[in-house]
């Protein structure tokens, strides 16, 4: 049986999202993408007609197994609890939005209620699988460095702080937790949100962010050390066409976290 997925929102991951999908039709169905602006989204794309609803009472009606947001930390804060308490499990992108500790508090609790789960997937970096279990083994310190070029944080904070546009070599503008990252620069530190929710959580997690005009991609890098061993990871990811401050990767991560819910061998 195919698994019924519904999309909250529709920019540049929700389409990357819905297209990769279509080439697992045998798994997976997308019958619902809800939007804010119904007319203005048909405009843009006819061929999704008979998906895009604009209520998430229509997306419930759709009777969805699982629902994906897409659309970031708003779509968490008006749709998230509503989707679990509908008895349906929930996989987050924007995983900074778990930052806000009321937010995290009532999404757990509304999951656990109804038996349902929050599912995070790693998204842009690699490594969260040893994070996670290193925590179990006892982790002790990790840091998370995000090196981009200027113009990937053209929107954010770090321009207060910088003329991005002038920048010749590298700077770093931030340094903190986890947990202040996500939440001063929210359209840019899903990662730093998932190496800290893999690993020693939110306050003790530290962060870099970097401005590099020779960086050639969005950097990550992490640096971990614990009872399990040590890790230092360097990745370079492509940006997203569509939206530089998006990893390429990220859409095809979702895909796979997705497909993983109904796959024989799980990996």
């Amino acid at each position: 049986m195919k698994q019924k997925i519904a999309l909250l929102g529709y920019g540049a991951i929700g389409k990357a999202v819905h297209r990769l999908l279509l080439s697992h039709a045998g798994q997976v169905e997308v019958v619902a993408i809800l939007v804010r602006d119904r007319a203005a989204a048909l405009a843009l794309t006819p061929q999704a007609d008979a998906l895009l609803v604009d209520s998430l009472t229509q997306v419930l009606q759709r009777q969805p197994g699982l629902v994906v947001e897409c659309a970031g930390h708003q779509a968490v804060d008006l749709y998230g609890v509503t989707v679990l308490q509908a008895g349906i499990d929930l996989l987050v992108v924007s995983i900074g939005a778990l930052a806000e500790p009321a937010r995290e508090a009532a999404l757990m609790q509304a999951a656990r209620a109804a038996g349902q789960r929050l599912l995070l997937p790693a998204g842009a970096i690699g490594g969260v699988d040893w994070l996670a279990a290193a925590r179990l083994a006892g982790l002790r310190q990790v840091t998370y460095r995000s090196r981009k070029p200027p113009q990937a944080w053209a929107g954010s904070a770090a321009e207060q702080q910088l003329d991005l546009g002038a920048l010749k070599q590298a700077v770093t503008f931030f340094r903190g937790s986890a947990r202040e990252a996500a939440l001063q620069y929210p359209r840019n530190a899903n990662v730093a949100a998932t190496v800290a929710l893999a690993g020693l959580g939110f306050e003790n997690t530290k962060v870099e962010m970097i401005a590099d005009p020779l960086a050639g991609g969005n950097v990550h890098e992490i640096e971990a050390e614990g009872a399990g061993g040590l890790m230092n990871t360097r990745l370079v990811g492509l940006p997203d066409p569509h939206n530089p401050r998006t990893s390429l990767m990220t859409a095809y991560s979702v895909v796979r976290c997705i497909l993983n819910e109904t796959a024989t061998v799980v990996i």
